[in-house]
């Protein structure tokens, strides 16, 4: 039975991990528990679960959390706030640390977990965005492994399964489109929050669902991928596919093209990278080609989603720029769901940002520095929102009748 550490209980990702361990009990074990600020949603978790270490990352909930549990015997250890959750990454028992923390707050946490010897399932994309340069060479020095839990990635990753050294010419992306696929680019100026929330093949959090609108979830994807498998990138595309039965595909030396297909359920990613490498006969639904029908696909529209092309820059540019890139969606995409700013602000403010940050970049960063280009990044894009806003005001001015 593998031991398993799950950061991030409460969100999606949280709950589809839970649902496999829920389904596998024989086959693995939770030890510990790291959420947010849901208490609710917690306290079933850890009365169904049992874990043995457990952290709320908001620390005004603690109290909250201990009356809820207060019954249970045994105890599990409860610990609050940023330290907390970075000391259940890090707790003992644990194998494998699954990193399901939205945003650039994952980072700590992972980082403590490779220090710890864990093998990380990867659902948090921002860890290796932002902290690569970092990351990677201490998954190295420690000799543990970095599976992605994404299914893009998971797919890649499941492709290159028996591929040779050398053997992988192109990785190709896959990507829904998001809200906006089949509106005109004229028309995304007028778009709500609302309907940006309208992904057409699922439903997912907030913040991702608004990257997939701007299609930066993609660009960000480029970035990983790059990481994850050593590609540069002149050699990483992005494709759209609306129906998302494929999730990606590689290309290898002699034009052979692998792809790994399914229906979109994040389970599947999340139970190859908790049994890898080995696969466990499920019930889900297998995929059946002609209930799928037609597949198809189109190149990205580089005007309607200029996101992409910053984060081809960004990655290109290396060093703390990624993370700045990062930051600056993260915090831009946070405004646009406060409804402080438009929908077409967010690549504005995004390169704004990443433009300032230019002849500061660090080429060969620390963690101090990846922390520090992150919070100058979120900064910049409120004062750089303050600043478009002043502009709309003075180009739009109260007409007062004489």
């Amino acid at each position: 039975m593998k031991a398993i550490t799950l950061l991030g209980s409460t969100g999606s990702i949280g709950t589809q991990t839970l649902d496999i361990v829920a389904q596998y009990p024989d086959q693995f074990q939770i030890v510990g528990l790291a959420a947010r600020s849901n208490v609710e949603l917690l306290t079933q978790q850890i009365r169904q679960f049992r874990p043995q270490m457990v952290a709320i990352c908001d620390e005004t909930q603690l109290p909250r959390l201990q009356a809820a549990i207060a019954d249970l015997t045994p105890q599990p250890l409860l610990l609050a706030g940023e330290a907390g959750v970075t000391e259940v990454a890090r707790y003992g028992r644990s194998e494998v640390v699954v990193t399901g923390i939205v945003g650039c707050a994952g980072l700590l946490p992972t980082i403590a977990a490779i220090e710890a010897g864990k093998d990380i399932a990867l659902a948090n994309k921002e860890t290796l965005i932002a902290g690569g340069p970092v990351v990677l060479p201490l998954v190295k020095k420690h000799g543990v492994k970095l599976l992605p839990a994404d299914s893009e990635h998971s797919a890649i990753f499941q492709c290159l399964q028996g591929v040779p050294d050398k053997g992988l010419r192109r990785i190709l992306l896959t990507a829904s489109g998001g809200a906006f696929r089949d509106l005109p680019v004229e028309k995304l100026s007028g778009v709500t929050v609302a309907d940006a929330l309208k992904h057409p093949n699922w439903s997912m959090g907030r913040k991702i669902t608004i990257d997939s609108a701007t299609l930066m979830n993609k660009g960000l994807e480029v970035i990983e991928a790059h990481f994850l498998f050593g590609m540069d990138y002149d050699h990483i595309d992005i494709v759209i596919h609306p129906q998302s039965i494929i999730h990606s595909l590689i290309e290898l030396q002699d034009t052979s093209v692998l792809a790994q297909l399914g229906w979109a359920d994040m389970r599947l990613p999340l139970l190859y990278a908790l049994s890898y490498p080995d696969r466990i006969a499920t019930n889900w639904e297998p995929l059946d080609l002609v209930k799928a029908g037609t597949l198809t696909f189109r190149a990205p529209d580089h005007q309607k989603y200029p996101c992409m092309q910053l984060a081809y820059a960004a990655g290109r540019a290396g060093g703390t720029m990624p993370a700045v890139l990062n930051a600056a969606n993260e915090q831009a995409v946070a405004l646009f769901l406060d409804e402080r700013i438009g929908f077409l602000d967010i690549p504005r403010l995004i390169e704004t940002v990443c433009d300032r940050h230019h002849p500061h970049n660090q080429s060969q960063p620390t963690l101090d520095d990846i922390l520090e280009a992150d919070r100058w990044a979120r900064q910049e894009v409120l004062v750089s929102s303050r600043q478009l806003a002043n502009q709309a005001v003075s180009s739009h001015p109260t007409t007062v009748a004489s």
